[in-house]
């Protein structure tokens, strides 16, 4: 098991040290952004992105999740080269016929989504930028059935580091705005294909199979609904969200969602290096209890995120944005644990992956989607920004409660549920011991001093009450035995 813990881990670390820096250091200059981007901007931004989303997934026609599914049990050469080259031709045909009829219809689309003429360039740039990107899982997925996370990963930091370069040229020293930051991306896409060809050139070849397009698209399609609706958790409830409140209100709740998102960065990692993992697990014969620990270990990630993301919500709101985004403050912890929930679904719904039991995700994700949207109806008029948050949540603690209800039935797996209560509980006496006890001070002191008392908190208290079992905490110490000798062989000696 501590080698199964060990790959998996050093999988998410590796895969996600490209975003990792990266974000840090998008985040850090989110104050910069909010000085030079009004609220209005922001409210165009989250229009723009929200579209884009939903775009990835239409584009993609769940056939990305098909060439994954697929990919490995084809021998080598030409079955794979048939198999991706199928794909290709399909999604050149149909999303280009989209692309084309949605530039044509730009200045109307435009209208509907209330956006002024000001943002019609940054709106076609996007709808190119959406194309170019659907056929990018082809070289990435390559990479992650592959095992090749080291160039995954720095291919997606220089991706990172080229966009936040460029969009500080464009966006700051050219004051371009809204259009510098899709233009950027654009042009980054377009870069980046030309290191991406390295893994397509020997797939790509002109056969098509029809064969093939049908055991996708029965695989993909059923995923498309789902992918759909799972977007709309997000995607469409900011849409929705503007229909009752000015572009400046949605830019607060834009930038509330970024501050709270910080647990999705833990999610992007994971999710990349989980679903390799989980294929090649399934084939062992302790799969079951793998998936049993694992699934303990990452709600207790989850919980931590959850809690410090709660404890220093207002300290963050008041050391990066501005007076204007103080409304911001009570709506961070509530995309926190939302996107927590999408963290359980990702670990309790494997059962339909492994079982290829598909048909299972648009139950979930369009139940999910249809209790969010219906409650944002109810919500957002009265609540505003608290409202759309809290139907966000509710989306996302339907898809996992479904999602672990149907994987159940077909895949069975004995959770420690017992243990994931304690982490919740401990989770929550963290959390409001961080807020009610420690004093005011200093939005910085105070950020640094909550998020440190809530991990001594629940560590604590998982420790005090039993929660780690011996070979958890001889595995913990040899954990923390290693990394002092490493520290120490790093510190030079007065010899030296």
């Amino acid at each position: 098991m501590r080698d199964r813990v060990k790959d998996l881990s050093t999988g998410v670390a590796i895969y996600g040290a490209g975003d990792a820096a990266i974000n840090v250091v998008n985040f850090l200059l989110l104050p910069i952004y909010v000085r030079v981007l009004s609220t209005a901007d922001y409210g165009a931004l989250l229009i723009l992105i929200s579209i884009e989303t939903l775009l990835k997934v239409i584009n993609r026609w769940g056939v990305d999740g098909a060439f994954m599914r697929y990919f490995l049990d084809r021998d080598d050469g030409a079955p794979r080269q048939r198999l991706a080259s199928t794909i290709a031709v399909f999604l050149l045909a149909v999303d280009g016929a989209i692309l084309l009829v949605m530039l044509a219809a730009s200045g109307a689309l435009a209208r509907v989504w209330s956006l002024d003429a000001g943002y019609l360039v940054a709106l076609r740039l996007m709808l190119v930028n959406a194309f170019l990107m659907a056929f990018t899982f082809i070289p990435f997925h390559v990479m992650r059935m592959q095992r090749e996370a080291a160039a995954y990963s720095g291919l997606t930091f220089a991706r990172s580091l080229a966009t936040l370069l460029l969009r500080l040229l464009l966006v700051l020293q050219f004051g371009m705005g809204v259009t510098g930051i899709f233009l950027t991306d654009l042009i980054v896409t377009i870069a980046i294909w030309t290191v991406l060809w390295r893994w397509c050139r020997g797939l790509l070849r002109p056969v098509f199979s029809a064969s093939d397009l049908r055991h996708s698209l029965r695989f993909g399609l059923p995923r498309l609904p789902s992918g759909l609706a799972q977007q709309a958790f997000d995607a469409g409830n900011k849409l929705l969200f503007t229909n009752y409140v000015s572009l400046s209100a949605a830019g607060v709740y834009q930038n509330a969602s970024t501050l709270g998102s910080g647990v999705k960065f833990f999610l992007s990692a994971f999710e990349t290096a989980w679903a390799p993992f989980y294929y090649a697990a399934a084939k062992q014969p302790d799969a079951r209890e793998v998936f049993r620990k694992m699934t303990t270990y990452g709600i207790a990630v989850l919980v931590l995120l959850v809690a410090g993301t709660t404890a220093i919500a207002r300290d963050v709101v008041l050391i990066m944005l501005t007076p204007d985004y103080l409304g911001a403050i009570p709506v961070v912890p509530i995309i926190a644990l939302g996107f927590a929930f999408q963290g359980v679904y990702l670990l309790t719904s494997i059962g339909l992956n492994l079982t290829s039991r598909t048909e299972f995700y648009p139950m979930t994700t369009i139940a999910a989607a249809i209790v969010g949207l219906s409650s944002g109806l109810v919500l957002m008029p009265r609540y505003g920004a608290i409202g759309a948050a809290t139907a966000f949540l509710l989306s996302f603690a339907t898809q996992a409660a479904l999602g672990w209800w149907f994987a159940r039935r077909v895949y069975p797996v004995p959770y420690e549920g017992q243990r994931v209560l304690r982490l919740i509980l401990a989770g929550g006496v963290a959390t409001l011991a961080a807020v009610r006890f420690i004093p005011e001070l200093p939005p910085v002191a105070s950020l640094l001093v909550r998020g440190a008392a809530v991990v001594a908190i629940y560590a604590g208290l998982l420790w005090a009450t039993g929660f780690f079992r011996p070979t958890e905490l001889r595995f913990l110490r040899e954990m923390t035995l290693r990394l002092r000798r490493r520290g120490a062989r790093a510190v030079p000696t007065n010899a030296e």
